[in-house]
């Protein structure tokens, strides 16, 4: 799964997500994308599911590209544990997502079968999002 090799901080406040994806917004390497629509964590695991969802469908057709990383650590208090006694480890870790964010990249395959990879990897992300071309101005929502 993806992660950082190190960190220079083991733990990382919430953060907030305002406003729209102002780099990584269009379609830069392949012919299709899967764009976020909302704010939001994405996790790892979803990172990898969504991936082997979109190399499946393609039948190892074609490139695929991941243009998020999920580099900020969420953490988690034990079960049934008390108030106090500071921050709880790192679970999982995410990929900070902001509206208007390309996440996936598809190329070097028919049209169809990259929708069909691309909409197979959108049941796989927590986010809304929706399938763009490079052709088409791949801004806003």
């Amino acid at each position: 799964m993806l992660m950082p090799k190190r960190v220079k901080h083991r733990k990382q406040m919430r953060g907030r997500m305002r406003g729209m994806a102002r780099r990584g917004a269009e379609v830069q390497f392949g012919e299709y994308g899967l764009q976020a629509l909302e704010p939001g964590w994405v996790s790892a695991r979803q990172l990898e599911a969504a991936r082997r969802a979109i190399v499946r469908a393609a039948r190892r057709r074609g490139k695929v590209w991941i243009r998020v990383f999920p580099d900020k650590p969420i953490t988690q208090r034990a079960a049934e544990s008390r108030m106090g006694k500071g921050k709880g480890a790192v679970e999982f870790w995410a990929a900070v997502v902001k509206p208007g964010r390309v996440l996936f990249e598809v190329g070097g395959m028919p049209e169809d079968i990259a929708h069909e990879a691309l909409t197979r990897a959108k049941y796989k992300i927590s986010v809304k999002t929706k399938i763009v071309a490079a052709h088409e101005r791949a801004g806003g929502s």
